[in-house]
């Protein structure tokens, strides 16, 4: 593998803003590269649906200058090809044997002075690239999500919500409008914000100041009757109505005053022990639209895409005027690495719409109906499916994200893994076999508590196949108590209530 195949490969996992960075850089170095602004062609020409067979890349060939691609991308002419894929030597979409490693991806000023035949200056080094980034509460509440939450319809939720918290630590929105957007039940939505609400720090994603207050004292375990009846009547304390507070508490003086002391000790902006960061909206990479016909439409985000050329007409002027032979050298470089770039990104931007649209396929029912739809998906079944090596899926899924009618998702996000059926139907996803475990332990009663071998059983007549263990696994991740710990439960709470 070349340096420039594997600084291709590379290309592969920026996002676009990433890129954009990048091929400025290059467009700064190198005197033979220059931007397209003409680019750009109709939205049916950029687009494709999910059902169509992959563009064809060796379709009619196009004039000596710049031709357009039915994806609306910028390729250079057949002798830049050619002289590019002299240099490669091969294709980019599968070039990943399992024993080759390109190794973690360089910085951006590493790559470009490689590719421009620049060396590693120590003008380069940038002391502050060595100093932690603060953590952010949305990162802080995001980490604790992936350890809290296996099942990825709850987890896929969980994002969700905590993109709806503002900086004081507090949930904004509405969660029925969440619940619609991602065809979820508002009850599952609500199930997962009261997980979330155990997160530290205390007191975080409530929805009003009574609320946040209620989680930090539950999460102290001082939340008794009488404080529940003060957090009820705060009301009463901003119209310093500390005879109405006394009576709704049903407390004395004494406890009133021991009460508004730990009150006024709890946090009422529990999200400021965090670090503030500008805020950087996700751009995707890719938008996916429904057609009046029920298909999808996927087209890649061409707003963002680095649009450049090379400049022949510059390359064939200089390069008869050099009679040394080191400008020679440089002149050939530079075209050797504008060829590479501009191959590369057509490259990256094909693989991705490719990958997007397999993406699509596979996932239509959650797209179409919600959540709970979807599919158990891996990557290889993505790359036999479109005919490219699973590494390189892995690549361009990194740091790429789609927009949908449903929001806008990281590519990872769709791969999940399955449960075989037990007759001759699909494979069910695992969050969903995780759903159905944790519905049936939710619907027994008291003198029917059910057993892992007995959800075996009850799943297996619903054609899901599955062992004993992963039950117990399942519900285990799921913070589920064993059968003979429910049962303690039930009875306890059936003999409190008598």
């Amino acid at each position: 593998m070349t340096p420039q195949l594997q600084q291709a490969i590379k290309l592969l996992q920026l996002s676009n803003i990433e890129l954009t960075e990048y091929v400025e850089g290059e467009l700064e170095r190198n005197p033979l590269l220059e931007r397209n602004e003409s680019a750009g062609e109709p939205e049916e020409r950029r687009s494709a649906d999910a059902g169509e067979q992959p563009v064809d890349k060796d379709g009619s060939s196009a004039d000596e200058s710049t031709r357009t691609d039915e994806e609306g991308l910028d390729l250079t002419t057949n002798q830049v090809q050619r002289d590019t894929e002299t240099v490669f030597d091969t294709e980019t979409e599968n070039v990943f044997p399992e024993s080759v490693d390109p190794g973690p991806a360089p910085s951006l000023s590493s790559w470009s002075g490689s590719a421009s035949g620049g060396g590693g200056a120590e003008s380069d080094y940038n002391l502050e690239a060595f100093v932690a980034d603060e953590m952010t509460l949305q990162d802080h509440l995001t980490t604790q999500l992936q350890l809290a939450i296996s099942d990825p319809v709850r987890r896929m939720i969980g994002d969700h919500l905590i993109d709806m918290v503002d900086e004081d630590g507090y949930m904004r929105g509405e969660l029925a409008n969440l619940a619609n957007r991602l065809g979820a039940p508002v009850a599952l939505v609500e199930e997962t914000l009261q997980t979330l609400q155990t997160f530290e720090p205390a007191g975080v994603m409530a929805r009003d100041l009574a609320e946040c207050l209620a989680l930090q004292l539950k999460d102290q375990n001082r939340f008794d009757p009488a404080i529940e009846a003060f957090i009820a009547n705060l009301d009463l304390i901003a119209k310093r109505d500390l005879a109405g507070l006394k009576r709704a508490c049903g407390v004395n003086d004494e406890d009133l005053a021991d009460m508004i002391a730990e009150i006024k000790s709890l946090e009422p902006k529990p999200g400021l022990k965090f670090g503030q960061s500008s805020v950087q909206p996700v751009v995707p990479d890719v938008f996916v639209r429904q057609r009046p016909d029920s298909t999808w439409l996927v087209e890649l985000n061409n707003d963002t895409l680095p649009k450049v050329l090379v400049d022949q007409a510059y390359y064939a002027t200089v390069s008869k005027t050099a009679k040394l032979e080191k400008d020679k050298t440089y002149l050939h470089d530079c075209f050797q690495t504008a060829n590479w770039l501009v191959k590369s990104l057509d490259q990256r931007a094909r693989t991705i719409l490719k990958v997007a649209k397999e993406i699509v396929k596979q996932q239509d029912g959650f797209l179409t109906h919600g959540v709970q739809y979807l599919r158990p998906l891996n990557l290889k079944t993505v790359a036999d499916a479109i005919d490219m090596h699973e590494s390189t899926v892995s690549r361009v899924t990194s740091n790429k994200y789609m927009a949908t009618p449903r929001g806008t998702f990281e590519l990872k996000y769709f791969f999940t893994s399955a449960i075989a059926s037990s007759g001759s139907g699909e494979a069910h996803s695992s969050e969903a076999v995780r759903h159905r475990i944790k519905q049936l332990i939710d619907n027994e009663s008291a003198n029917k508590v059910l057993s892992d071998d007995k959800i075996v059983e009850l799943l297996d007549a619903e054609g899901i196949e599955i062992a004993r263990r992963t039950v117990a696994k399942y519900r285990e991740s799921m913070r589920i108590p064993s059968s003979v710990e429910r049962r303690r439960e039930k009875k306890m709470a059936l003999s409190v209530s008598s």
